[in-house]
């Protein structure tokens, strides 16, 4: 049984897909991320929805709450990196 079945996405619920980032200076990821989920810390470079890009430090299996249209991957030494979306 799926209890995500008729159910509408929403910013306040749980992420419905974990999709792999591969961090590119130029392009945007598929779709915006409502978080993101890091393996192996290090530092990552993000382009917020605001626009902003922050470079952030984080730990190993970190969750980042934070919405992201890009990660760099200029400045970007942190691996593993998941983009939690509303697929």
């Amino acid at each position: 049984m799926n209890p995500f079945a008729n159910r509408t996405g929403s910013l306040s619920g749980p992420a419905t897909d974990a999709l792999p980032i591969t961090p590119d200076d130029t392009t945007d990821l598929s779709h915006v991320a409502l978080g993101l989920y890091v393996e192996t810390g290090g530092t990552i470079s993000i382009d917020t929805v605001e626009g902003a890009t922050r470079s952030l430090t984080v730990a190993d299996f970190s969750i980042l709450p934070v919405g992201v249209r890009r990660v760099r991957a200029t400045g970007t030494t942190a691996s593993g990196i998941h983009a939690l979306v509303l697929a």
